[in-house]
């Protein structure tokens, strides 16, 4: 009888299935473990998204800390998202998920320059990778919620911590030295402190745009566009035919052949910079607008006096100074990380060192003086 109850626990436990994806349009009964989401599974030790969930990439992308991330979107089905030059319309019920992780070496070390480990058939391999968190925006009928999730030593699942976390970690360069990071979590408010492009406006996903996702990527069944495989998939309406003029971000960190250093450097400060400093976002009372719709001018910070002067300034005059990186504000507050100077304000403790290369060498490229 006993060795009987064994064997029905274990076909018990071998059966059990994949929760199914939540569809939660309403209401703010939100799960208190990511696994209750059904957006990632795991087998055989890896992890991946569901095959209802679409993976994605960035061309270029935000700077956390030289941490990776796994990007998916997941639908309810039968729905689809609807094509827009800045924003793409996404249907209720939508969940956007982005897990940060690093790469490790087989001592255990977390790895700074290490290339991306992702399988395109199976996901991450657990035993390669150390995760971090993974934050969710669902779009419900009042809007986009943002939750935070942070995942337990043994990678075993994620909790949601409304207050956010912090992760002392130290990455090994590819030099072999070791950096220290103060990897920061951010809280519910914080998030929208960031994903609140118009003031007033509420949380908007940042990401999964046209010219972040016109790119190519390594689907399991093969490379893809990110846009058409959507059409295909039946996940993107109104795309414009042969994706005539939908506009594209370089491609970070080697850049296509066709793509100057002037739309690298503008590519990386949309992707750090312009969710707030936009004509409709809470960076638009500085002055400095470094969006994409913005022609290169004053408005942009050439030559344009800063509102705040003083330490944030770092006693520099103008935002930046044509063939002067070192008397441009916009490089002194990227070359920090005292949090009163530092911008990005949120999202990192170290300098990206690999980003402020291209923009010093863009302003020194530029011609002209103040």
């Amino acid at each position: 009888m006993r060795r009987l109850f064994v064997i029905a626990l274990l076909l018990l436990v071998g059966c059990q299935q994949q929760p199914a994806p939540l569809y939660l349009p309403e209401g703010d009964n939100y799960p208190e473990k990511l696994s209750d989401w059904g957006m990632l599974q795991r087998s055989q030790g890896f992890i991946a998204p569901i095959a209802e969930a679409l993976p994605y990439d960035l061309n270029t992308p935000l700077f956390t800390d030289y941490a990776h991330k796994l990007r998916t979107v997941w639908m309810p089905a039968g729905t689809s998202a609807r094509y827009g030059e800045a924003h793409f319309d996404y249907p209720l019920g939508t969940v956007i998920s982005k897990t940060f992780y690093y790469p490790k070496d087989a001592q255990g070390r977390l790895l700074q320059h290490e290339q991306d480990v992702r399988d395109p058939q199976r996901g991450l391999e657990l035993a390669r990778v150390q995760l971090i968190e993974t934050r969710l925006l669902l779009k419900q009928k009042n809007g986009w919620v943002a939750l935070p999730y942070v995942w337990d030593e043994q990678q075993q699942d994620a909790r949601l911590e409304w207050a956010g976390d912090s992760r002392a970690l130290s990455l090994l360069t590819a030099q072999g030295n070791t950096q220290t990071v103060d990897y920061q979590v951010p809280d519910a408010n914080q998030c929208a402190g960031c994903h609140e492009e118009s003031a007033g406006q509420g949380n908007n996903p940042l990401g999964p745009k046209a010219r972040h996702l016109n790119k190519t990527f390594a689907y399991a069944d093969g490379s893809h566009n990110q846009l058409l495989y959507w059409q295909q998939q039946g996940r993107l309406q109104a795309l414009p035919v042969g994706l005539q003029g939908v506009p594209r971000n370089a491609l970070w960190p080697t850049p296509r052949s066709s793509e100057s250093l002037e739309h690298q450097a503008r590519s990386y400060l949309d992707a750090n910079c312009s969710h707030c400093h936009n004509p409709k976002g809470p960076g638009r009372t500085s002055g400095l607008l470094l969006d994409p719709a913005t022609p290169f001018g004053i408005s942009y910070g050439l030559c344009k006096q800063p509102v705040a002067a003083g330490k944030g300034s770092g006693d520099r005059l103008v935002d930046i100074h044509p063939g002067a990186p070192e008397k441009s504000v916009l490089l002194y507050r990227m070359e920090s990380v005292d949090p009163s100077i530092m911008m990005p304000e949120l999202g990192r403790s170290t300098v990206h060192a690999e980003g402020v290369e291209v923009l010093r060498r863009w302003v020194a490229s530029l011609q002209g003086d103040c």
